[in-house]
């Protein structure tokens, strides 16, 4: 049985770069490849693609990008050729794949942007495409469409560049203190802030702007964070039900990746009924927003037991102990497989 070739992408022009160099590196470590021959595509900080082909330990440590692990690369968008055009210094070679994973997180990554690329050259993707990407990206238009499926959300206000701040403040106290402020498209926590006093507003909205044209303002709500990992097309599998004990304030980005003063655990500590709606829940909104392969769903479960629609990550975080991973393999599913799965998903076997 042939190998497939998978076209694996890590790094990316965005403020993730550094967490998708952690996801595509266990990913590397973790593939089938008996059945898989990766293809690694590196993408620097700045936005050069590159063929890599060193040591795959130069992924983790960030020392991957130099002239002597790499060659200039790009996709082609002949739809017959299927293949990444690789730049020797005396000729272009066109390299055939089966199907490309994106493991990148954030902007330039996890938006449809790169999507769309592949799906202009008709090479398959592993996970959303580039409507659904762009769509979970946005959690304004997320959270509508979420909404017209009949899933609660948070109330909240949208604010462009060049505001008026006193029409801002007047918003806010419609919501309450406390609130969040976020980018309306960023990832992993990025230029959020909770705030508790009007007067913090203005820096806080500062804040977000330097990550988005578009802020979103939205109500905070009472209870905990809890998250499902989602698997499939038409039959969907869901993992675990994790919950996130905070000590306080929210889950930004330090928590994310340290968890220096909070805690996850799988399975969430609620009961069996509740376990079952937070899963139909994920389900209903995975598939209101289109997507496929995989996704991870985060809710809240409010003080009145209520679940209310956070956000979609279309490509969580991927290391061996990360949300995702982690409710898949509490659920009995090891990492090795959840990879193969998704990657079969994408190519139809």
């Amino acid at each position: 049985m042939r190998k497939l070739k998978i076209a694996i992408l890590f790094g990316g022009c965005s403020p993730e770069y550094s967490v998708s160099l952690q996801s595509a590196y266990s990913v590397i470590k973790n593939l089938d490849t008996d059945r898989f021959m990766p293809i690694l595509i590196g993408i620097s900080s700045k936005g050069n693609w590159y063929q890599f082909h060193g040591d795959t330990e130069k992924i983790a440590s960030d020392t991957w990008c130099n002239s002597s692990d790499c060659l200039p690369a790009a996709i082609s968008p002949d739809r017959e050729v299927h293949s990444i055009l690789v730049f020797y210094p005396e000729k272009v070679v066109k390299l055939p794949i089966d199907a490309a994973f994106p493991v990148l997180h954030g902007k330039n990554g996890e938006d449809g942007t790169v999507q769309g690329l592949f799906e202009m050259a008709g090479i398959p993707l592993v996970g959303c495409r580039t409507m659904t990407s762009a769509l979970c990206m946005d959690k304004d238009r997320a959270h509508k469409l979420a909404h017209s499926a009949g899933i609660k959300i948070p109330a909240s206000f949208i604010l462009k560049k060049n505001l008026d701040m006193k029409i801002a403040l007047a918003q806010a106290e419609s919501l309450k203190y406390p609130l969040f402020v976020k980018p309306v498209r960023a990832g992993s926590s990025y230029g959020i802030t909770k705030v508790t006093d009007q007067r913090d507003l203005p820096a806080a909205i500062k804040l977000a702007f330097q990550y988005d044209d578009e802020v979103i303002v939205e109500e905070s709500i009472t209870g905990f964070e809890v998250g499902c990992a989602v698997m499939g097309n038409d039959r969907l599998t869901v993992g675990e039900v994790d919950e996130i004990e905070l000590s306080d304030g929210f889950f930004d980005f330090t928590e994310k990746y340290t968890l220096k003063t909070s805690a996850i655990h799988v399975p969430a500590r609620i009961s069996k009924e509740k376990t079952k709606e937070i899963k139909r829940t994920a389900e209903t909104i995975y598939q209101a927003l289109g997507c496929r392969g995989f996704a991870r769903v985060d809710m809240f479960l409010d003080s009145k037991g209520e679940v209310v629609f956070n956000e979609v990550n279309t490509i969580p975080g991927f290391t061996s102990h990360s949300r995702y991973p982690t409710m898949m393999k509490s659920a009995g599913i090891p990492f090795e497989q959840v990879i193969s799965h998704i990657i079969e998903l994408a190519v139809d076997i």
